[in-house]
């Protein structure tokens, strides 16, 4: 597809994907449209080995849209950035097709090295406002990624991550009432495990007061009174 065809296809992404999106003269102003667009251009630059282009194009980008995409990343096709404000997408991250993500996302590094350090996204995948995706991690098809997680681990196709850290919550269509312990991203949330904790003490500390405070025998009940 030339490059005026892939213009097209990706102002019909934004009017499936955004109900707010009402006539071509506004979509075409849409920030996270003009962030992929010129990131495609600087992504050629960098291809060719001219980093000077690349990285001035890039800035630029990221000084009129608030969107920092490094022109190392690969993005694939149809990927609309809605609002778009703190988007940061690393050197080594991959976006697949069809890919919806909101503002404040990061695909990030964990690593200094000169190596893959951010995380490989599927096709169809949505990462919800604030989300934080740290490390060579892969992030399966059609996953969904609720607002401010925090994902390190490598997550199955057809899921849905929540929390921090990020847990699966459904998978496959099927809600996980009980997390699988041998999944490290199932693990349960430090902060619910001390509530529970908390909730399970104070049950315990009122049924000890309720015994103590149950009368032993009728002479106790009259003195009580």
């Amino acid at each position: 597809m030339n490059l005026f065809g892939r213009m097209a296809e990706d102002i019909r992404t934004v009017f499936r994907k955004d109900p707010a999106a009402r006539s071509l003269f506004e979509v075409i102003f849409y920030p996270g449209l003009w962030a992929v667009w010129n990131h495609r251009f600087a992504h050629v630059f960098w291809k060719m080995k001219l980093r000077a282009p690349s990285r001035l194009c890039s800035h630029m980008s990221r000084f009129l849209t608030g969107i920092e995409i490094h022109p190392g990343a690969r993005v694939g096709r149809r990927l609309f950035i809605d609002h778009g404000m703190g988007v940061v997408i690393g050197e080594t991250a991959e976006v697949g097709d069809d890919c919806l993500i909101y503002h404040g996302v990061t695909l990030g590094g964990s690593s200094l090295e000169k190596k893959k350090r951010h995380p490989t996204i599927g096709n169809s995948v949505l990462i919800g406002m604030g989300a934080k995706i740290i490390g060579p991690i892969t992030v399966g098809d059609h996953c969904k990624i609720g607002a401010n997680a925090v994902v390190n681990q490598d997550v199955p196709a057809n899921c849905t991550v929540v929390g921090v850290p990020g847990r699966i919550i459904i998978q496959a269509g099927v809600r996980q009432l009980e997390p699988v312990m041998d999944d490290k991203l199932n693990l349960l949330d430090p902060e619910q495990s001390a509530i529970n904790e908390l909730a399970e003490r104070l049950r315990q500390l009122e049924s000890r007061f309720e015994e103590r405070a149950e009368p032993k025998d009728k002479g106790s009940q009259k003195w009580r009174r």
